[in-house]
């Protein structure tokens, strides 16, 4: 099931999409919904990791070398 919610673009976002589905034949919807599901993924890598270093550098969180993983998994044998 599709949700609904509403997005402010400058004028120029605007033009350019519109031009975009325009020519192709879509929708601006499709081309939005699109361009959201193809970059989540990465915001939400980004955030992650960036979260990841500032416990890192708070001394929150544990960074292995590449000896003490391949110690740890038992590839050193």
């Amino acid at each position: 099931m599709l949700t609904s919610t509403s997005v402010r673009l400058s004028k120029e976002t605007e033009k350019r999409l519109s031009r975009l589905a325009l020519e192709t034949g879509r929708t601006k919807a499709f081309y939005i919904r699109k361009i959201i599901e193809d970059h989540l993924e990465d915001m939400e890598d980004y955030y992650l990791a960036a979260e990841t270093l500032a416990k890192i550098r708070r001394g929150e969180e544990k960074v292995y070398s590449w000896d003490e993983t391949v110690s740890d998994i038992g590839l050193d044998s």
